[in-house]
C-alpha cells in the first residue's frame, strides 16, 4: 500500500511539474504588447477609418505580429470624428484594454484632445498624418507633453504656402497669365481647414495676391452653387480650399464644372481617399493638390498589394502614410527592445525621448519608408517632423483623367502644368 501510495505521489508531484513549467514557458513565449490604433472607423470619413486600420494590419501582418519575443495585439480605438467621444474610447482602450502604445490618427482636433490622456496614463502616441498647428501650440505650451506625440505631418499652414510658391512661379514663366491676381478660398470648417486656409491666405499676400472670400463649410453641405457664383462674380482667378469630406470636394467640384468656371482651381486633399475618382470624375480635370503619390517602386507594390487584398485602391494619405507611420513605430519599438530589454510604454517613451525626438533615430526609403524619403523629427522641429526636399515634403500634382503628375517643383516634375482656358 505504501508502494502503490509512494508511486501516486511521485506521478502527481512530476505531472504538476510538467504543468508548471509548460505554464513558464508558455507565459515566457506569449509576453503581449497592446497597441492602439487611433482612427474614425464610424463617422463622417469611415472609409478613411477603414484605410487607416487596413495599412495597420498590413504592416503588422508583415512581421507576424511579432517584435521579438512580444506578440503585437492591436486594439481599434474608434475617434468618431469627435474629440469628446475619442477621449472617451482612448481611456477605455488604457483601462479596459491595457494598451501600452498608440499610433496613427486622422484629425487634428482629436489628437490635440488626447495629448493630455497620452501624459496621463504616459503612453507615447506618435506618426500619424495630423497637420494642424493647435498641436504645436499645445506641445509647446508644456514640457510635460515632450516625447508624447509625433506628427507625421509637417503644419498645414507651412505646406500650404507652397501653392502660392507655384503660383507665381507659373505666372512669372507666362505660363498662366491670370485676369487678375485675386483668390477666394474655402474650407471645411475644422482647425485642419482653418490652418490650411490661414497659411495660403498669407502666402498669397505676401506675394501681392488679393484674397476676396475667406469662407469654410460644414462636413455635411453639399450645395456649394451660391458660394462659387459669388467668387465668379468677384473675379477670382483662383478657388481654393481644403476638405478631408469626400461628399463635399465632389459636391464643389462638380457644381464648379456645370457653373462654367474657368479659372484654376485647388482642391486640396483630393485624394486623401483611394476612390476619389468614382465620385468627382472628369469635374476633377486640371485640379491642383498637395499630396503625397504612390510614385516609388516601393508604393506602387504596395498600392498594389492593398488593392489586390482589400479590392479597394488606396489613398496616399488614408493608407499610405499610416503605413509608414505603423513601420515606423515597429522600428521604435524593436530599438526599444533592443535597448532596454523589455517593451512597455516606460521604454517606447525613453527612445522617443533619446533618440526619435533627437533625430537619432529615423525611417528612410532604405528602411522600407514608400511615401517620403525620410521621416526624420528634431528638438527644433518636433512634433513636426523636418521638411524639406530630403526628408518630409510634398510636391503639386494636376489631376488629368483620375491620374496625378507632378508638375511642381521642376527637379520631380511629370508633366507640364496645364493652364486654364
Amino acid at each position: 500500500m505504501r508502494y502503490k501510495k509512494g508511486w501516486l505521489a511521485t506521478v502527481v508531484f512530476v505531472l504538476g511539474f510538467l504543468m508548471l513549467f509548460s505554464v513558464t514557458q508558455s507565459g515566457a513565449a506569449e509576453k503581449i504588447l497592446k497597441v492602439g490604433v487611433l482612427g474614425p472607423y464610424t463617422g463622417p470619413v469611415a472609409l478613411q477609418g477603414g484605410e487607416i486600420k487596413n495599412a495597420a494590419i498590413m504592416a503588422f501582418e508583415n512581421i507576424g505580429y511579432k517584435i521579438g519575443d512580444y506578440k503585437i495585439e492591436l486594439v481599434w480605438i474608434d475617434s468618431q470624428s469627435d474629440p469628446a467621444k475619442a477621449t472617451n474610447a482612448y481611456a477605455e482602450a488604457v483601462e479596459r484594454f491595457g494598451i501600452e502604445a498608440s499610433i496613427l490618427g486622422y484629425h487634428s482636433s482629436v489628437q490635440a484632445a488626447l495629448m493630455d490622456l497620452f501624459v496621463k496614463y504616459k503612453i507615447p502616441h506618435g506618426y500619424g498624418p495630423v497637420g494642424s498647428e493647435i498641436i504645436n501650440e499645445k506641445y509647446h505650451s508644456d514640457p510635460k507633453y515632450k516625447g508624447y506625440i509625433f506628427k507625421a505631418w509637417v503644419s498645414v499652414g507651412q505646406v500650404a504656402a507652397g501653392y502660392a510658391d507655384f503660383i507665381n512661379w507659373v505666372v512669372q514663366r507666362g505660363v498662366w497669365k491670370p485676369e487678375n491676381k485675386r483668390i477666394a478660398l474655402n474650407s471645411e470648417d475644422t482647425d485642419w481647414g482653418h490652418s490650411w486656409s490661414a497659411g495660403v491666405k498669407k502666402a498669397f499676400l505676401k506675394s501681392g495676391w488679393e484674397v476676396i472670400a475667406d469662407d469654410y463649410f460644414p462636413s455635411t453641405q453639399t450645395d456649394f452653387y451660391p458660394l462659387i457664383s459669388k467668387y465668379m462674380k468677384g473675379g477670382a482667378s483662383i478657388i481654393g480650399g481644403t476638405t478631408n469630406y469626400l461628399s463635399s470636394t465632389a459636391a464643389f467640384l462638380k457644381q464648379r464644372q456645370e457653373l462654367g468656371y474657368k479659372g484654376v482651381t485647388i482642391a486640396d486633399s483630393l485624394t486623401m481617399m483611394g476612390e476619389w475618382y468614382s465620385l468627382t470624375g472628369r469635374a476633377s480635370d486640371g485640379i491642383l493638390d498637395l499630396l503625397p503619390t504612390f510614385a516609388s517602386p516601393a508604393a506602387k507594390e504596395f498600392a498594389a498589394a492593398y488593392e489586390k487584398k482589400f479590392n479597394a485602391k488606396p489613398g496616399p494619405v488614408g493608407a499610405g502614410m499610416p503605413y509608414d507611420g505603423a513601420n515606423f513605430f515597429i522600428k521604435v519599438a524593436r530599438r526599444a527592445l533592443e535597448k532596454y530589454g523589455k517593451l512597455d510604454r516606460e521604454t517606447i517613451h525613453k527612445i522617443a525621448l533619446e533618440e526619435v525626438a533627437t533625430g537619432k533615430l529615423d525611417y528612410t526609403a532604405k528602411d522600407g519608408a514608400i511615401m517620403m524619403s525620410r521621416y526624420r523629427w528634431t528638438e527644433q522641429s518636433t512634433p513636426d517632423p523636418v521638411f524639406g526636399p530630403d526628408d518630409w515634403f510634398l510636391p503639386i500634382v494636376q489631376y488629368e483623367g483620375g491620374q496625378g503628375k507632378i508638375v511642381f517643383p521642376e527637379r520631380m516634375k511629370e508633366a507640364e502644368f496645364k493652364a486654364p482656358k
